[in-house]
């Protein structure tokens, strides 16, 4: 993992209820900059599929995963560091939280980022585990809307690369139409 890497963890995945606001999670993490996402809960094998699907056709190397415990997961993360790595900074996207545009300049770069996103019940210690409770808004909104706006924070308006390595396809920005260069 290197210093700038952004992963996202969603927690309290519900199989029955979630597949579809997960997978939009996990769209919008990987569009936006984020080279990994795991989620908690229900164990779903086609999350991962389908974001694999969408690095082979789009480009990208998102890695997804499920994990059990992330409450140790994210104790590890923040104390220690993973995989060899530093202690990480933790953020937790909250309605309760701070403000995101007035916080987000102010949080260390030089380290792994976690994101946290909420599921069914958020347990009380990821408020304090987590260094930044950060809100888009104090009013109840979308996970979705939440993590799309910090990471458009985080890396700076319109500073994220449209087009990553070794897709497929490549879309072409256009006005007119949809424009898709296929590399097959």
């Amino acid at each position: 993992m290197a210093e700038h890497d952004v992963i996202i963890l969603r927690l309290g995945y519900r199989l029955g209820r979630d597949p579809r606001i997960t997978t939009h999670l996990a769209l919008v993490a990987r569009a936006l900059g984020a080279n990994r996402f795991l989620f908690s809960g229900d164990e779903d094998e086609r999350l991962p599929e389908n974001i694999a699907s969408v690095n082979q056709r789009f480009g990208g190397d998102m890695i997804v995963k499920h994990i059990k415990s992330p409450m140790a997961w994210l104790r590890k993360f923040v104390k220690d560091g993973i995989d060899g790595n530093p202690p990480g900074i933790a953020v937790h996207l909250t309605m309760y939280g701070a403000s995101y545009r007035s916080v987000t300049p102010t949080i260390r770069r030089d380290r792994p980022l976690v994101v946290i996103v909420g599921g069914a019940k958020v347990p009380s210690e990821v408020f304090q585990v987590s260094q930044y409770n950060l809100a888009v808004g104090n009013q109840p909104h979308s996970e979705v809307a939440a993590l799309a706006l910090f990471l458009d924070g985080w890396y700076g308006s319109g500073s994220v690369e449209t087009t990553l390595d070794g897709g497929e396809l490549i879309i072409n920005p256009s006005n007119t139409g949809k424009d898709v260069t296929d590399t097959k």
